[in-house]
Formats: structure tokens, C-alpha cells, sequence
């Protein structure tokens, strides 16, 4: 057997009787997703209990049948693990929360190819990553900007990550961020539904356009602060500077946002003695059902403290 290949055994399970066969393994195998198990059947890497390769995921399992599934080792991803300390909410062999801090880029990308929360998670969990896809990477299934602090989950095998993106494509993970934004609404709630985009003016902005994608943001007045409030926003949707947009659009951008906000004249002092220069949001909470397990998590971060800071600024 080739050392860069582990192998498990996999017992058809007897509630499983005359499921197809992906089916069947991906109950007795909960790090795998369907879609994992389905391509490594393809290549013939699993093995029925006479020893021969099986090629067909629909046929059907026979209770107590046990399977052998040879997993090649993940191939390596393209970015380098970086030993960057993490502050870790909750951590199993299935998915990790982070609380990140303001400055910190989730994803390599142009501009930013170290340094990120990819490149951080890829040390801390060596040797614990399954292969998303068949590739040793961590799974992260929603981002936060790099200039916004908070909470953050990232999958550590296929079958996690899957289990959270149906969970965000179903709109049932409870996200709540906190925004210190200009003026105080009018109204003590409300919801802001306006299709988001690019914006045709600034590629690198985004803007309510029409044909856009869906978003909705729920929003919450928790205290008034001078020509300014502190207000918690739920997102139904996840789009990328929604709270952002959002609010700007209704008249209420976030301080020290530079892309979609101006500082008003009572608050450029301020920001300009904390040398507050990023938007003022933090994602406070993260809420959703274990992947695996199916227990009900809820995590809770508090403000950092230059926020902190400018909240008490602002006190009336």
C-alpha cells in the first residue's frame, strides 16, 4: 500500500440496508462527504468485502457488508503554512471558530499573499486537515474584511464544510454584527432588502443595483450615542459589505468607513484622535447547528477595544 494512502473500513450500518452505496459509506464515514465518497468510487478506491474494486456509488449495500476505502493523502495547497497565533473560540476535529482581529485578510489573495487567516489555520491544524475536494486546505465558508474584527468558522473536512454552506445557503446561521454608525435611526428597527453588485460607477465597490444579488439586513437600535448609535445588525444574507452598503443607504454609515461613509463634523476630532481609520463593525456573534453532531452552537465576541474606545467617545 502506498505510504501517501490511509485506508478505513467502513460497516454498513443496519438501518442502511439497500441504501446506495455513497450513501451508505457516508454514514459510516461522517469526515466524507456523498461527493467525496462518489469520486474516490470512480477512481476505484473502494474495495467491496471480496476485495474488488466497486465502481457504481448507486448500487445497493447489504447490512454488515464492510467496505474498504483507500484515501490518498491530501495534496498540498498552494499557500504556506505561517505560524500566526489565533484566538480560537471553539476548536474540534470537525470545524474551528475564530475570533479574528481587525487587519487580518482571510484569504491570500493579490496584495495579500501571506499573513491571512488561510495561512494561519494551515499551521495551527496540521496533521488534522482532511482533504476539502481531495486538497489539504482549511474550509472557510464565509468572510469577514479584512478591516472588520470578529467571529469566523472554518470547516476542517469536506463533509463539515458542506454541512455549514447548506447552513448559509439556507439563510439559518445567526449572525449578528455590531455597527457604531452616523445619526441615530429613526425607527428603533427595521430591515433593509436591497440587491447588492458591483458597483458600475467603481468596480471596487459595491453598490444597490438592479439584478443584483438578494440581500437582506435586519438592524436594531441598542443605544444612541452623540450624532451616532450603536446598532446590532442581523444578516439574512451574506454578501460581501452588506452592513456596509446597507446602512449607508439608509443614511447611516458606519464611522471610519472611507469607502461609503464621510465623517461628520462632530466625529472627524474623534476619529482623527484614536486614529480610528477602519469601519466600525465587529462581528459579535455566531450562531449555528454542528455540522456532524447536529448540536446547536452560539458564540459570543466581545468588541475590540478600539471600539471600545470610541464607543465611549461618543457617550451622550
Amino acid at each position: 500500500m502506498d505510504r501517501g494512502v490511509s485506508t478505513i473500513e467502513a460497516r454498513i450500518a443496519d438501518d442502511a440496508h439497500g441504501w446506495r452505496l455513497d450513501r451508505a459509506l457516508a454514514q459510516a464515514l461522517p469526515s466524507l462527504s456523498r461527493e467525496r465518497l462518489k469520486a474516490l468510487i470512480a477512481k476505484g478506491n473502494v474495495l467491496d468485502p471480496r476485495g474488488v474494486p466497486v465502481r457504481n456509488a448507486s448500487q445497493k449495500t447489504s447490512a454488515g457488508d464492510v467496505f474498504c476505502v483507500a484515501i490518498p493523502a491530501p495534496e498540498p495547497a498552494h499557500n504556506i503554512a505561517e505560524a500566526i497565533p489565533l484566538r480560537i473560540v471553539y476548536e474540534d476535529e470537525h470545524l474551528i471558530v475564530i475570533d479574528k482581529p481587525v487587519g487580518m485578510v482571510v484569504h491570500p489573495a493579490a496584495g495579500n499573499p501571506d499573513g491571512t487567516l488561510v495561512n494561519a489555520l494551515l499551521h495551527h491544524c496540521a496533521g488534522q486537515l482532511s482533504g476539502i475536494g481531495g486538497v489539504a486546505r482549511p474550509g472557510i465558508v464565509h468572510r469577514i474584511d479584512k478591516d472588520t474584527s470578529g467571529l469566523i468558522v472554518a470547516a476542517k473536512h469536506d463533509r463539515a464544510h458542506e454541512g455549514l454552506a447548506r447552513q448559509f445557503k439556507a439563510h439559518s446561521i445567526d449572525r449578528r454584527y455590531l455597527a457604531i454608525v452616523a445619526g441615530l435611526p429613526t425607527q428603533g428597527e427595521g430591515t433593509i432588502e436591497a440587491a447588492l453588485g458591483r458597483s458600475p460607477a467603481n468596480r471596487k465597490k459595491v453598490a444597490i443595483v438592479s439584478g443584483g444579488k438578494h440581500a437582506v439586513t435586519h438592524y436594531r437600535l441598542v443605544e444612541p450615542l452623540k450624532e451616532a448609535a450603536l446598532v446590532e445588525c442581523r444578516l439574512e444574507t451574506g454578501r460581501t459589505h452588506q452592513v456596509r452598503v446597507h446602512m449607508a443607504s439608509i443614511g447611516h454609515p458606519l464611522l471610519g468607513d472611507q469607502t461609503y461613509g464621510r465623517p461628520r463634523p462632530a466625529h472627524r476630532p474623534i476619529l482623527e484622535t484614536l486614529d480610528f481609520r477602519r469601519q466600525a463593525l465587529h462581528a459579535a456573534r455566531l450562531g449555528f447547528i454542528h455540522p456532524i453532531n447536529g448540536s446547536a452552537l452560539s458564540f459570543d465576541s466581545q468588541m475590540p477595544r478600539d471600539m471600545r474606545e470610541l464607543l465611549a467617545k461618543l457617550h451622550v
